[in-house]
C-alpha cells in the first residue's frame, strides 16, 4: 500500500482522469514521481468499477482502492445491506474480509465486528477505508480459520465468502472452494451460534442443502434482475427438516422478497395453463434460481403458460409481483410473425423457445433496444408465439 497515493494532488489526478484510457496512463510516463503510472492506472480501474457497485466508496474522498479482482470479488452495497439484517446478535467475525465492504455494514448493525484478511495489502487497505468511513472495526491480518482456531473468543455470527479461484482459476462446487467450509464445520459450530456462508449463484441448491446438512434458510439474492448470490445460514442447536428459501431482489433501495419451501413447490399441483391474457410477468431471476415455478401462481393469482415457459398471464394487472411486467400489444404465432413483423429494433427475449435472441436478431434482421418488446415462448398448446408488449 502506497500512501504516497493518498496525496491530495495524486487523488485530483485520480478523479479528473475517470474516463481517460487507463492502458495509456499505465504505459505513458507518471507526473509524480513518488506514485508509479501503473499504480495510479490501476486506482483509476478500481475506481471506476465501483462507481455504481460501491457509491459510497465512490463518493468519499480518501478513499485507496486495490487490485480490480478484489472490487469483483466484493459484495454490492445493496447485497451487503441486506446481509447485515441477518446477523445474529453483537458479536460478529468475518472470516474472508477482503475489501471490507460486508463488514463495513456489519458495524452499523454488530457492537463487536472482527475483519480476518490473509492478504496483508488488502487487510491494511480495508483498515484505512474504514477510519475514512467511520466504521469501528477490529482488523486481523491472517488466515481466518486459523485465527478462529486458536482464538478463545465466542462469536454470535461468523461470516464466510470462501474464493472461487484455485491457482487462479474459477472453481464453482463449494467443496472446491478455499477457505474449505465442509471440513471445518465443526469449528465454525463450535465458534458461533449462526454461520452465513457466501457462496456464487452457480452452486445447485439440493446438493448444496446434502453437503451442508444442517441449513436454516437459503437466501437467493438478485440485484437488477442479476443473480449476484446465495446465502446459507446455519443455526447451531435448532433442528431443521427443510431450509426456508427467500427470494431477494435488490434494485436500489428497494427489495423485494418471496419464501417458500421446496416441498411446497414439488406438491403444488398446477396442470392449467392459459393462453397469453392481457398482462404478461416474467419473474426475477431470484425466483428462477430458486426454482419457484408453480406456487407464484398461487400466490400472486396468475396464470402459466405453459408448463416449461416460464412466463405468466393474468387479465387483471398484478403490480406486486416480483419480476418484469408487460402489457400485450399483439400475439402472433411464430410463422404468422415471420410474414408480417415490420420491426427494426426491439428487446428480445425468449422463453422456451428453439431459437436464442442473437439467432432471432440475426434471422429477421432487428436491432437491439428500443421502446418495443418482442418475448419467444412456447404456448399452452405447444405452438411458438410471439408476443409485442409494452413494458410496465
Amino acid at each position: 500500500m502506497n500512501k504516497a497515493i493518498l496525496n491530495i494532488d495524486i487523488q485530483y489526478y485520480i478523479s479528473e482522469n475517470l474516463n481517460t484510457d487507463i492502458t495509456r496512463i499505465s504505459l505513458g510516463k507518471s507526473p509524480f514521481p513518488a506514485v508509479s503510472s501503473k499504480e495510479i492506472a490501476e486506482q483509476i480501474d478500481s475506481k471506476k468499477r465501483s462507481e455504481n457497485k460501491l457509491p459510497l466508496w465512490f463518493k468519499t474522498e480518501g478513499i485507496y482502492y486495490p487490485h480490480k479482482l478484489a472490487i469483483e470479488q466484493a459484495s454490492s452495497e445493496a447485497a451487503a445491506r441486506y446481509k447485515s439484517n441477518l446477523l445474529l446478535g453483537d458479536k460478529v467475525i468475518d472470516l474472508t474480509g477482503g475489501f471490507g465492504v460486508d463488514t463495513h455494514f456489519f458495524s452499523k448493525k454488530a457492537a463487536q465486528v472482527t475483519h480476518c484478511e490473509i492478504n496483508e495489502e488488502l487487510s491494511d487497505i480495508s483498515r484505512h477505508n474504514s477510519t475514512v468511513l467511520g466504521s469501528d472495526i477490529h482488523y486481523v491480518n491472517a488466515n481466518g480459520l486459523e485465527y478462529l482456531n486458536r482464538s478463545d473468543d465466542i462469536y454470535d455470527t461468523i461470516y464466510i465468502d470462501p474464493s472461487r479461484r484455485r491457482n487462479a482459476r474459477k472453481v464453482f462446487l463449494l467443496k472446491d472452494c478455499e477457505p474449505d467450509v465442509l471440513n471445518n464445520m465443526d469449528l465454525l459450530l463450535k465458534k458461533s451460534s449462526r454461520i452465513i456462508i457466501k457462496t456464487a449463484p452457480l452452486l445447485d441448491l439440493q446438493s448444496t442443502i446434502k453437503e451442508l446438512k444442517q441449513v436454516s434458510e437459503i437466501h437467493v439474492i438478485s440485484l437488477k434482475n442479476d443473480c449476484k448470490e446465495i446465502l446459507w445460514i446455519i443455526d447451531k442447536g435448532i433442528p431443521v427438516t427443510e431450509p426456508l428459501i427467500i427470494c431477494a431482489a435488490l434494485r436500489n433501495d428497494l427489495v423485494e422478497t418471496y419464501t417458500f419451501k421446496m416441498s411446497d413447490e414439488k406438491a403444488f399441483l398446477l396442470n392449467d395453463y392459459s393462453e397469453p391474457l392481457a398482462f404478461i410477468y416474467e419473474p426475477d431471476v431470484a425466483l428462477l434460481k430458486a426454482g419457484c415455478f408453480k406456487l407464484i401462481t398461487r400466490d400472486f393469482g396468475l396464470k402459466k403458460i405453459h408448463q416449461h415457459t416460464h412466463l405468466y398471464t393474468s387479465t387483471d394487472l398484478n403490480t406486486n409481483f416480483i419480476g418484469r411486467r408487460f402489457k400485450t400489444k399483439k400475439i402472433w404465432d411464430y410463422r404468422t410473425f415471420i410474414k408480417e413483423h415490420a420491426f427494426r429494433k426491439a428487446n428480445i427475449i425468449c422463453r422456451n423457445f428453439p431459437l436464442s435472441p442473437e439467432d432471432l436478431k440475426k434471422k429477421h434482421k432487428i436491432g437491439d433496444g428500443g421502446e418495443e418488446y418482442l418475448l419467444f415462448c412456447t404456448g399452452s398448446r405447444n405452438e411458438l408465439l410471439v408476443l409485442n408488449c409494452e413494458r410496465l
